[in-house]
């Protein structure tokens, strides 16, 4: 899955309001972080995740391999925080970001 810059666009002007909803700590990525993040992605599809790491480098590989986990797209990494995007198989009017937001960066 590939986002025209268009896309991210408009997915990066949804995100701006957004808070962080799973924090990556420095002890690293486990199986309940990636989990939880995966539940996240599945409910809203659109979330922000800070990560708590002290070099740049680090925190943007591990930003790439939480993507290549949860089968998900950065779409923004700034700082500490990712914008990660997934679309939703069943997506929830009540909890996705994308379908509360429609309006938003058109």
């Amino acid at each position: 899955m590939t986002l025209s810059n268009q896309q991210k666009k408009r997915l990066r002007s949804i995100g701006h309001q957004l808070k962080p909803t799973a924090i990556v700590s420095d002890q690293g990525l486990n199986e309940g972080v990636l989990k939880e993040i995966n539940l996240r992605l599945e409910d809203h599809e659109l979330i922000k995740i800070k990560i708590h790491l002290l070099e740049k480098k680090d925190r943007t590989e591990l930003a790439e391999k939480i993507c290549q986990h949860c089968k998900a797209e950065l779409v923004q990494f700034i700082g500490k925080i990712a914008l990660l995007y997934r679309p939703a198989k069943q997506p929830s009017p009540r909890l996705s970001n994308l379908l509360r937001n429609q309006n938003a960066g058109k």
